[in-house]
């Protein structure tokens, strides 16, 4: 193989590596530039809403519980964090073969990067856990 084709052709992209970029960098969009590449829209506008709930945290230190504009804001940070909670969730359970078609097109079906193990399950457990806690 020269150079130039295995330049060409993509590293593989695990389901243990992605669902943990979900569940720890979800609101910073590490896990669709980890998948999608650096040109990928959404993940640059994944840190907009954390940001701003961000920045509603920083008005309710600043201002007390009673500032409104606090209370609009805090939730995006919230839906940010549960919605990538839920992504990683999704990454963690789907089937390797789905995993590979989808991310891994030049691999077998079976193939190592979409099979699941324990910290698989471990990423799950977490991002299950501290959504939940998140929306609550």
């Amino acid at each position: 193989m020269t150079a130039a084709a295995a330049a060409a052709r993509p590293r593989p992209r695990s389901k243990t590596v992605a669902a943990w970029l979900a569940f720890l960098g979800g609101p910073l969009g590490l896990h669709r530039f980890y998948l999608h590449g650096l040109g990928d829209w959404l993940g640059w506008l994944l840190p907009i809403p954390t940001a701003l709930g961000l920045y509603g945290i920083e008005r309710a230190r600043m201002y007390g519980l009673d500032d409104q504009a606090s209370w609009v804001l805090i939730p995006f940070v919230g839906f940010t964090f549960a919605g990538c909670a839920l992504t990683a969730i999704i990454y963690g359970l789907m089937a390797p073969e789905k995993w590979n078609a989808r991310h891994n097109p030049g691999l077998p079906a079976d193939a190592a990067p979409g099979r699941t193990n324990w910290f698989t399950v471990g990423a799950v457990g977490l991002a299950l856990f501290f959504g939940a806690t998140v929306l609550m």
